[in-house]
């Protein structure tokens, strides 16, 4: 019994031996411009980092599509909603165009986002998909043009018109994310889309008259 102790000590003893000795190597092995980094706890910082994004990466196609999908939705209506300062009468729906705004510009970063560590291509800026058009509640570049040249009254209800079939579209979008998707902050997302988009599709009916 001692002799095979004896033996497995030794053996655990060269085991880690060879293994500091590795460490070593690699790291004497970085050359002296990444030594530094590389003594900083590169590896160290990285692997928490890596764990956590591959634990929380988990996605499949319907998490690209929506994440895809959702971004030129929400630049469209950041775009609708920063017409309102200048062309709207109504306070209220000054007040809503700024709140939709305030909502969506942090998610279109947060879906970049998720796109970027997914390997994914990002929607390129301005660049809008003419296939989605009249899909999702987008809007056509005639109806943006009306909407750019409408002002008061006019525009009021144009904005509240196309906002809510814009709003509806991204409903029915979040849905399918919820029903099909595989990442969890994805689908978190879609939920708080889904509870704050209907809010605002009912407040819009109300400014309409038809609520």
């Amino acid at each position: 019994m001692m002799r095979k102790r004896s033996l497995v000590r030794r053996s655990a003893a060269a085991v880690a031996a060879g293994a500091a000795a590795l460490v070593l190597a690699a790291c004497g092995g970085e050359g002296d411009g990444s030594g530094s980094a590389g003594h900083g706890g590169h590896d160290a910082t990285a692997s928490p980092s890596a764990s956590a994004s591959a634990s929380q990466g988990r996605h499949n196609a319907a998490d690209v599509a929506f994440a895809k999908g959702m971004i030129p939705h929400h630049r469209q209506a950041v775009e609708m909603a920063d017409l309102a300062p200048g062309r709207a009468r109504s306070a209220e729906v000054k007040k809503l165009a700024a709140e939709i705004k305030e909502a969506q510009g942090p998610e279109i970063e947060t879906l970049s986002g998720w796109l970027t560590a997914w390997g994914e291509e990002v929607p390129a800026e301005g660049a809008m998909d003419h296939s989605l058009h009249g899909m999702g509640g987008m809007m056509t570049d005639e109806e943006m043009s009306e909407l750019e040249n409408a002002s008061g009254e006019a525009f009021d209800t144009a904005f509240l018109e196309l906002m809510i079939k814009h709003h509806e579209g991204a409903v029915e979008m979040a849905k399918t994310e919820q029903a099909d998707g595989a990442h969890g902050p994805a689908t978190k997302m879609a939920g708080e889309i889904i509870a704050s988009q209907s809010a605002e599709i009912e407040q819009m009916n109300k400014l309409l008259g038809k609520g």
